[in-house]
């Protein structure tokens, strides 16, 4: 007999309490547990048949069969392409452009049926129209699982379906659960049923996932622990340039990038985006600014990074951050206080990473570095310079591991490096900037 069965279950990490908290004692975020009910079904007189065991040797594997989205630099982050069966999750902040990708892949596809559970039929041809994309796809506006994937299963009987969308995962809800829609219980539920649809049908799914507040993605953690792939769309809302970061592949490479540009068309793949970051007509001969190298997944990309030191008779000196992790931009700052003896507790500091980019590369500290000192001492870096390297709590400097590839995409854009070469480690910061 079927027994309701109260779990309180943490938004942020997925942690699960059998009451509920204000913190969690897994992530330590506070109002993250949420309630719900799942049923539980006693085995005490149900009999359970053994399943048959299969040696991996008798496994027989065939070439993965890749569908091409026609957008290109979705296909090379991918890896080529989309496989079947494949369950896909596609996560960014809202207004980013994740519903217009999917009309343009479905534009490419075309046999597709796309699941509407936040638009009505009509705003979505008024999408389409608003960006020219004649994209002649099934439409079904419904939230109830159960009869989506009745429909799936029908419309797929009746013709050759590519793929399947559903935006978004979080309207999406089950009659087997009492919750409301983008709960824990009912998004892991919903999830459930699609993957489960996706490995015994051969036809992709690719799920829209909404962002919280906090960066994650709304609904349980093991969320993106189910699904095969994770598209994570990163770049500013009054920007155009647009990110694709694939944080997971279980068909392909990993942490890979994919590089758009949004326009009144809708997205449009960006091959060369080292033009648009490093524009010819920027302010070169400026204290301030310099220039750096940095590897996104397997592609080296030039960026220029921008810094401002204001004297301030604040207590709390100001450090306004876009581009980097704030906390290694603190990092990066308490280095040049302590090693080259730049008072930065009496600048304001404001760093930036032109473009709208956000940045993980270790190998930008030098340059960072560089333009603080450089707007502290306003004295201007000579234009042909880039500057690259790691840099560590005592003042050390690292060259990254693929530091020719940095060299070459740099040579190839004529421009100099500054810092230690690949076999040697400069013992001082302040040696490095005050000798070039």
């Amino acid at each position: 007999m079927a027994k309701a069965k109260t779990l309180y279950v943490c938004t942020s990490c997925g942690n699960e309490s059998a009451k509920w908290m204000g913190k969690c004692i897994n992530c330590g975020e506070w109002n993250t547990y949420k309630e719900i009910k799942e049923p539980t079904i006693s085995s005490s007189n149900r009999s359970v048949k053994a399943k048959e065991i299969t040696k991996l040797s008798g496994i027989k594997t065939s070439t993965l069969e890749r569908i091409q989205t026609g957008i290109k630099e979705l296909d090379k982050a991918l890896g080529g392409g989309i496989v079947n069966g494949q369950v896909l999750l596609l996560a960014g902040e809202p207004g980013i452009g994740k519903s217009t990708m999917l009309l343009q892949i479905a534009k490419n596809l075309k046999d597709v049926l796309y699941v509407s559970g936040e638009e009505s039929l009509s705003q979505i041809k008024h999408r389409t129209e608003r960006l020219s994309v004649k994209a002649d796809m099934s439409l079904i506006a419904e939230t109830n699982i159960d009869i989506v994937l009745a429909t799936v299963k029908a419309e797929s009987a009746k013709s050759d379906l590519k793929a399947i969308f559903i935006d978004s995962v979080q309207t999406m809800y089950t009659e087997s659960i009492s919750s409301a829609p983008g709960s824990v219980g009912q998004v892991r539920e919903v999830s459930l049923q699609l993957i489960r649809f996706a490995k015994k049908s051969g036809i992709p799914v690719i799920l829209v996932g909404h962002v919280t507040k906090g960066g994650n993605v709304a609904g349980p953690a093991t969320l993106m622990h189910m699904v095969d792939t994770v598209c994570w769309f990163e770049g500013e809302s009054k920007a155009d340039l647009r990110l694709v970061r694939i944080m997971k592949n279980r068909f392909g490479p990993t942490d890979e990038i994919g590089l758009f540009v949004m326009s009144s068309k809708g997205l449009v793949s960006m091959e060369d985006i080292d033009e648009y970051l490093l524009k010819k007509d920027r302010l070169t001969n400026v204290a301030g600014t310099v220039t750096s190298c940095v590897m996104e997944g397997s592609r080296t990309i030039l960026v220029e990074v921008q810094a401002l030191a204001i004297p301030t008779k604040l207590a709390i000196p100001r450090r306004v951050v876009q581009g980097i992790d704030s906390k290694r931009a603190e990092l990066l700052i308490a280095v040049l206080t302590k090693h080259c003896k730049v008072k930065l507790y009496e600048f304001d500091v404001y760093i930036n990473i032109v473009g709208g980019v956000k940045v993980r590369d270790t190998s930008l500290d030098l340059a960072v570095c560089a333009a603080v000192n450089s707007s502290v001492k306003d004295k201007p870096i000579k234009p042909n310079t880039a500057v690259i390297g790691e840099v560590g709590l005592l003042g050390d400097i690292r060259m990254p591991l693929k530091y020719k590839k940095y060299c070459n995409h740099l040579k190839k854009h004529g421009f100099s490096t500054i810092g230690p070469d690949d076999t040697q480690i400069c013992s001082s910061l302040q040696k490095t900037l005050t000798s070039k």
